[in-house]
């Protein structure tokens, strides 16, 4: 995916090498790979460089030098080797591809080659030979002497710069951010949070020149891009990306960009989706990097599509995913909350999962605001202050809890209703906060549009879930919220069912 992509970019500074050995780790490829590489990488656009012997060093360095020139698009050199050459035993087989040769075959190569050097040994005259240290030195040296000239000349260009290579907020940040959720608060609209999702982007946008976004072909349906925004092409600049049916590639090409700091990348398509992204989501997660993923279409309420494009799992699989912080907002403060914690959280990626529908709107108080962004906080407390059960929900469902407290009311059960937009946020707070939100000996049910397991470290075995523990079904949103027992009905029959 990434390779079509740095073909149809013509990405000229990118040379790659193909370790053709013709082993797997199963054995000899011919059963089971029989397509033509280098003509493969030609139609990506590549150009290619085929049948270089890779043992030859002089015949590598003689193919990146011919790749070098090709300056309009990317280079492939094809590397004709012998996997484990050397070993009178093993060489050419997959003998040798993920295990150690045997301290019997590492006795018999270095004879078969006449390696005399102790073991980890390097001699001097092959590390001279391969050591780009000076070079590297060098080429250091002259960047940081042209950068001291430009500082000097262009002083505020130097320190923005140098602002987003550390990773740092513009100075106003606070500030800014703090009037765009007040100002959303004020508005009280009812919207998709994917669509004020898409309402955030427009309003960070402004500061944040390092934003870079994109879709993997759903940015109609996604809402991540604003008009702000220019097309990344092979010929023109640009800070927003189409990518194509790639979602594996838009995670990995992501987390390159987030790697080379200066940038800060975000990428939607719908939220059944990431599951085609997990291992790039994984791995920006175990590299602590700051990448956010915009998943719209979040559960069953994406409609007609069906089962193949709703949730059931897949929220609280992300959840689990170590240092991967999920959101799911309820409304538009939440969303807008949600996106400035992920601009903040330098070393950890997060995942934005938000609705098709539109959510119904709580206004929130000054101090509510500020507890958002602690990942789970009392949105409407039970009268009198002391509840008699504890509704826990997460985005679209928040409005159901409320409705639900209503209807408790009528029947002298007093419910609190708890928001929890982000459980890894709030799993990272001091235990007297998470205490105060979830007091302790009473009553919890959960109710989110997913799997009910997950919710058991909080309502414990005493509480119950209302959610989802089968596939979807084909069917208007709303039509399916019904049939899958989100409505008021059902969560006060559980309540009663555990009172």
């Amino acid at each position: 995916e990434a390779c079509a992509l740095a073909g149809t970019w013509g990405l000229g500074n990118l040379i790659a090498f193909w370790d053709d050995n013709g082993i797997s780790i199963d054995g000899h490829i011919e059963g089971w790979y029989t397509d033509d590489t280098a003509k493969r990488f030609e139609s990506y656009g590549w150009h290619v460089i085929a049948n270089v012997d890779g043992h030859d060093f002089e015949a590598v360095n003689k193919a990146v030098e011919a790749a070098k020139k090709v300056t309009d698009k990317p280079s492939l050199i094809c590397c004709k080797t012998i996997i484990g050459k050397g070993s009178p035993n093993k060489s050419g087989s997959h003998d040798c591809h993920g295990s150690a040769l045997g301290d019997a075959e590492v006795a018999a190569t270095r004879e078969a080659i006449g390696w005399k050097h102790d073991p980890f040994v390097i001699p001097e005259d092959v590390y001279a030979g391969w050591s780009a240290k000076d070079k590297g030195a060098k080429a250091e040296a002259a960047w940081n002497d042209k950068f001291a000239a430009y500082e000097k000349e262009f002083p505020d260009l130097a320190a923005e710069f140098k602002r987003r290579m550390k990773g740092d907020l513009p100075k106003n940040w606070k500030s800014s951010t703090d009037a765009m959720i007040k100002s959303v608060n004020e508005k009280a609209e009812v919207l998709a949070t994917r669509k004020a999702s898409q309402n955030a982007i427009a309003a960070l946008a402004p500061i944040l020149p390092e934003f870079v976004g994109g879709s993997a072909d759903l940015t109609g349906s996604n809402l991540t891009s604003c008009s702000s925004f220019q097309h990344v092409s092979g010929k023109t600049p640009g800070n927003y990306i189409s990518y194509g049916v790639r979602e594996f590639g838009m995670a990995a090409i992501m987390n390159g960009m987030a790697l080379h700091g200066g940038v800060l990348p975000f990428g939607g398509t719908f939220h059944m989706f990431s599951d085609y992204m997990k291992n790039g989501m994984r791995m920006a997660a175990l590299m602590k990097q700051r990448v956010i993923y915009v998943l719209t279409h979040d559960s069953i309420g994406q409609g007609e599509d069906g089962p193949t494009h709703q949730p059931i799992e897949t929220t609280a699989g992300l959840r689990y995913i170590p240092r991967m912080d999920v959101w799911r907002p309820a409304d538009s403060t939440e969303t807008a909350v949600a996106w400035v914690v992920a601009v903040e959280s330098i070393h950890n990626p997060t995942s934005l999962v938000l609705s098709r529908q539109n959510t119904s709107f709580t206004k929130r108080t000054d101090a509510q605001m500020d507890l958002i962004r602690k990942g789970a906080y009392v949105l409407a407390e039970a009268e009198g202050g002391k509840a008699d059960v504890i509704l826990i929900a997460t985005g679209s469902e928040v409005d159901l809890a409320l409705k639900s407290q209503a209807a408790l009311k009528e029947q002298n059960i007093k419910a609190r209703v708890v928001s929890m937009p982000s459980t890894n946020v709030f799993d990272r707070q001091d235990q007297a906060y998470k205490d105060s939100v979830l007091t302790k000996g009473v009553k919890r049910v959960s109710i989110e549009a997913g799997v009910t397991d997950f919710w058991r470290k909080y309502i414990g075995l005493d509480g119950a879930a209302v959610g989802i523990d089968t596939f979807g079904e084909s069917a208007p949103g709303g039509a399916l919220f019904k049939h899958f027992g989100f409505t008021v009905e059902n969560v006060v029959s559980t309540v009663k069912s555990i009172l």
